[in-house]
Parts: structure tokens; sequence; C-alpha cells
């Protein structure tokens, strides 16, 4: 199938784009320079530049396509809010183009919001500000065929560039790995080439649920990841308050666990990465 992808070179987008390529599947990605452009033609795929703002361009690519996966994000992480509003944008502009029709849409969320030990049942804090599942579930509303992949918050491996290389910077400038109170709010994890095999899994079974969870490591104390992260880098690993993290510490505190054990059974997917905790372990990460 021909399927449009947004953050077609991004962290999990670029993943997806070449596990639906080594599938045979034809792709069209969304890119926001030249370089990147080339970098995806370069894999076989077709590179169109536009930005998330250029809504008028989403909807006429998306209606070209078989199948749209929508795994762009703002890259800056501390503009949340500013990033969950032109999300939901951009989901709008995509299931317009896909309404009246039976092609699928995939959009990402991740799992901020959700009760400790989420499944794929269950559904986020209505006060949460990122809308991507409440703007898919309308659109389904309306009879667009929509899912959300929801992505474990460390989509880890080589390159990563997400919440752990920010703890680990973070780590390095004030000479202490810290988490918060106990440290026992439990984080998920999966590594980036299993949660890409996710959306071309739910594409390739016809896009049967709303919910999937991209979820390896189900529940990794964030005591374990500064422990990790402060071993590696022979600092001492301490309790901090709030403050510390600055606008991170929304996240630090967060209790971002969850259940995989639908979407295993549902798509057949079986995570065959390294743990997180594995990966923390290897140089790429601490590199300069």
């Amino acid at each position: 199938m021909h399927v449009f992808v947004t953050g077609a070179t991004g962290w999990v987008g670029s993943a997806t784009v070449e596990d639906l390529l080594a599938a045979g599947h034809r792709v069209t990605g969304l890119v926001r320079s030249t370089d990147k452009a080339a970098s995806l033609t370069a894999k076989g795929a077709k590179a169109v530049q536009a930005t998330l703002d250029d809504l008028d361009t989403l909807r006429a690519v998306a209606s070209t396509a078989d199948a749209v996966i929508h795994t762009a994000w703002g890259s800056d992480y501390s503009r949340f809010i500013e990033n969950c509003e032109q999300d939901r944008r951009v989901i709008d502009a995509l299931g317009a183009a896909l309404e009246g029709s039976d092609r699928p849409l995939l959009v990402t969320s991740g799992l901020l919001g959700l009760p400790s030990g989420a499944k794929e049942s269950d559904l986020p804090n209505p006060a949460s500000p990122r809308k991507s599942e409440a703007t898919a579930r309308a659109w389904a509303e309306r009879g667009v065929r929509t899912a959300t992949v929801r992505l474990a918050p460390s989509v880890h491996g080589p390159g990563d560039h997400g919440f752990v290389p920010i703890l680990i910077r973070m780590a390095k400038q004030k000479g202490v790995s810290a988490y918060l109170g106990d440290g026992q709010n439990c984080w998920a994890g999966v590594y980036r080439l299993d949660a890409a095999r996710v959306f071309r899994l739910a594409l390739e079974q016809g896009v049967t649920e709303s919910i999937y969870h991209a979820v390896a490591d189900e529940a990794i104390p964030f005591k374990m990841i500064a422990e990790a992260i402060g071993g590696r880098l022979s600092l001492p690993v301490e309790p901090r308050e709030p403050e510390h993290f600055g606008w991170f510490g929304h996240f630090a505190r967060a209790n971002m666990s969850a259940s995989g054990a639908s979407t295993r059974e549902r798509l057949g997917w079986k995570p065959e990465g390294p743990s997180l905790l594995s990966d923390l372990g290897q140089p790429g990460y601490y590199a300069d």
C-alpha cells in the first residue's frame, strides 16, 4: 500500500518508513528541509517538503494515500502545550482528508495522563493537554478508520534524543543523577525498531483496534533509570525536589507504566530489541 508518514525523518517516523519499505510498501514522507528530503529519497521513499503548519499540503498528500501514519511532534519538549495544539490541528487536517473513505489513519500519543499500569482499554485523563486520542476518536465517530499508537515515554536505541538523553544532560550539568521522592514512579520503554513495527503491523492487519501500545518494558522505576545513568557517569544518585528538574519535572514525577499485552496478542507483535536499562549501558548515550 501507499502510506503517507508525517515526521518521516524523525526518531520514530524514520524507523517506521524503513520498516514499511522493507515490507514492500510505498512511502511518501513529510520533511521540513531539503537535506531531510534527500535522505528520505535515498531510502526509496518520496519526499514532500512542508511543515506541520502547512495544513493544505497535509490534506492534499493524505488524500492520495492508502493510509496515513502521523508520527510528527514538535522537537522542543519545553513547548509541550504549543505542540499539543499543533498536533490537534494536524490530526483534524488528516482526518478531513480521509473522511468518506475506508483509508486508515494512525496517530501517535503517549502514556502521560493515563492510570499507572494502563491497558489499551484505558482512556486518558480528559484534563490532559495532549488531545491526540480525543481528536482521533472524534474522527472515528465521523466514520474515519482511526487508531492511536501510544508510545512508551522512552523510545530508546542508538541516536536517541528524547527523555533519557535529557536526564543524562541534566545529570552532567548538575553533578547528580536525580529522582523525585522515593523514585518508585515507573516509566515504560520500547526499543525504537520494535515501536516502528507496531505501526506497520496495525496497518497490515486492518487497524482493527482503536488503541495500540508500543510498550516492551512495562514498568521501570524512575530510580533505576537514575541509577543506571549515575553509574555510567560515576555521579551520585540522590532524590531532589521538583525544582531541580525545571520544566521536565512534570515528566520526571509521572507514573507512565503500561501493559502491552493486548497489542502483542492482537498483532502478534514480539519486541526483539534490548531493554531500556540494558541500552543505558551503551556508550553512545553519554558521548558529548
